[in-house]
């Protein structure tokens, strides 16, 4: 039997699906129809895929192997098919991007637009759901954070490359809060306030947590989204971790974190080498131009040194010659 990628498609379904009854019902087959399949795709390929259990299927060390090669595949097929279709019609030709929340993100949309090629976004407070996009191909690169001390699943098969190895959460606090006028800020000094975190965001509760804890805070936390805290941090309700790219307003304030107990790594994802090449210096690019926006973080720059500068967890450290290949295991 020849593999044909209706086969690969089937793999992934039942992958992600769990189960043979719930991947047939989401390929439109009938259960026995893709269990029969599956039997002829194992035969072909020399082994079981799948171990088939009461509760569903998972995917044996070869069926890791080949869902590891199958995926790129599939994503490259879906890339082939759109490109040559927008080719065929005369259209520009698409590139998708992923991103969690920056202020980057405008500056480097535009370093990507130019005549024939116009980047679409699509944003999402997971950095997990944006990394499986860019494997199911879904999306052709994504930006996202990690933050410290909570790992990102990582698909198989994704190239990475590191913006920054450790970027300090700042503090965004009201304008006419007691600690706003000094220029570094200690937890302590935050002990009675209302804290704003949101928990849709990969690792961002676990990391807030832990940073309170280890100074023996348990203040109250409520939940909400970045521009939710941003209202209530102006009429003085709230306090709430900020990107350090993040600029004071008339009625907040952003200062750094005594110690900078709390970091994230950027990340730029795709699933070929070539494909990092093409977007990562327009990113880089726009990221040290929010960066320098900001006085806080300008200042906290200059106290750190010449970019690259010392290893985590010091400084800020770039990897623009740094590509991370996640293989199959």
């Amino acid at each position: 039997m020849e593999l044909e990628v209706r086969h690969l498609r089937a793999l992934c379904a039942i992958a992600d699906a769990g189960s043979l009854h719930r991947a047939a019902r989401q390929l439109g087959v009938a259960q026995p129809t893709l269990s029969t399949q599956l039997t002829r795709i194992e035969q072909a390929l020399g082994g079981p895929l799948f171990v088939r259990e009461r509760t569903g299927c998972r995917p044996t060390p070869l069926g890791r192997t080949v869902l590891g090669r199958a995926r790129p595949l599939l994503a490259d097929m879906s890339t082939l098919v759109r490109e040559a279709r927008a080719a065929a019609a005369g259209g520009e030709s698409r590139l998708r991007v992923g991103s969690t929340a920056s202020r980057a993100l405008a500056g480097w949309l535009r370093r990507l637009r130019r005549p024939g090629l116009e980047p679409t976004l699509q944003m999402d407070v997971s950095a997990n759901a944006l990394l499986r996009r860019v494997t199911d191909g879904q999306l052709d690169v994504a930006f996202v954070h990690e933050v410290e001390g909570c790992p990102l699943h990582i698909p198989e098969g994704l190239r990475l490359r590191v913006l920054v190895e450790r970027e300090p959460q700042f503090v965004m606090l009201p304008a006419d809060h007691p600690a706003a006028g000094r220029p570094v800020i200690r937890l302590a000094d935050l002990a009675d306030d209302r804290w704003m975190v949101d928990p849709t965001v990969d690792g961002e509760w676990d990391g807030v947590h832990r940073m309170l804890r280890a100074v023996g805070l348990n203040p109250r936390v409520l939940h909400g989204d970045y521009h939710t805290a941003a209202s209530l941090v102006a009429t003085g309700e709230v306090v709430t971790v900020c990107q350090p790219s993040s600029q004071s307003r008339p009625d907040t304030a952003v200062r750094r974190l005594h110690g900078d107990p709390l970091g994230v790594r950027l990340l730029l994802a795709a699933r070929t080498r070539a494909e990092l090449d093409a977007v990562y210096p327009a990113l880089e690019e726009a990221y040290w131009e929010v960066a320098r926006q900001s006085t806080a973080y300008r200042e906290w720059l200059e106290r750190a040194g010449p970019r690259p500068g010392p290893p985590f967890p010091a400084g800020v450290r770039t990897a623009t010659d740094r590509a991370v290949f996640v293989p199959a295991r």
